[in-house]
């Protein structure tokens, strides 16, 4: 279905300082137009000083019905929300927002889901698995609590920064006892092996693992998206790793925010 603008289409603003880099306007706005949905995704660029006003603008316009948070945003747009999802919580971010009928704001983090998803397309299940994860930042933070949820027999977490290492550590063995500890950049043992870092992204980057330790029986999964084929992945291929590049937890990711956004699936 080809593009169709008018007084009645829906917008969902994805925001962010700065926002020109951004790519997925375009993307989600198809998946909206092949659902035959009356909807746009516009980027909206916010700094930091006006974010609290902004969220509040956007919840008088009535014809805003969800928002995409991008970065800096996502942990203060945590505070913005109404309610959020407990997998938000362990993230301690927001990446969606949708308007509920009393115009209030429900909050998600979807990063874990995507990825996870993305990994599962690809044929592999967490469930009574061993997982190591590297990087414990925002989007580590979001897989790591998907990782749990879905049943993974062990999650380690490595990361150079330490104490946001320990810190997410502690905040999942409350809700995961006995199923998180901490990892290293040795992926011997594991089953899965996943890169939540950015590293890749530059040439010249190291890996986020000792890819001479892996062994053709793991997966790999990595969410840089750019380049297309990572470092990471490239190295695990060769080894006969089954892997996932960035791109697919950008594409189950895509589908599942046009979801949320147009209330397919409910933010609970």
């Amino acid at each position: 279905m080809g593009l169709s603008i008018s007084g009645a289409t829906r917008l969902f603003p994805i925001y962010g300082d700065p926002i020109a880099q951004v790519k997925s306007p375009a993307g989600l706005s198809a998946i909206l137009a092949a659902r035959g949905i009356d909807a746009l995704v516009v980027p909206i660029h916010v700094t930091a000083a006006d974010l609290p006003a902004f969220v509040d603008g956007a919840r008088r316009a009535r014809n805003i019905d969800g928002m995409v948070v991008t970065v800096p945003h996502k942990p203060a747009s945590l505070a913005l929300c109404d309610r959020v999802t407990e997998r938000a919580r362990y993230a301690g971010s927001v990446n969606i927002m949708r308007r509920q009928p009393d115009g209030s704001w429900a909050g998600d983090n979807t990063d874990g889901h995507g990825y996870l998803d993305g990994i599962a397309a690809e044929g592999f299940v967490p469930e009574g698995r061993r997982v190591l994860l590297v990087g414990a930042g925002g989007a580590g933070s979001a897989i790591a609590f998907e990782v749990l949820a879905r049943g993974a027999a062990m999650l380690a977490i490595h990361d150079i920064d330490e104490a946001r290492r320990d810190g997410l550590v502690a905040r999942l063995s409350g809700r995961f006892p006995g199923r998180v500890g901490i990892g290293s950049a040795d992926p011997r043992g594991f089953d899965l092996v996943a890169n939540a870092t950015p590293l890749g992204m530059r040439e010249g980057d190291p890996y986020p693992v000792d890819v001479d330790r892996l062994v053709a029986t793991q997966f790999v999964a990595d969410a840089v998206t750019k380049p297309e084929i990572p470092p990471l992945i490239a190295a695990a291929r060769a080894r006969g790793c089954a892997t996932m590049p960035g791109s697919g937890m950008f594409n189950a990711q895509a589908e599942l925010l046009v979801d949320l956004l147009t209330g397919v699936r409910a933010i609970a």
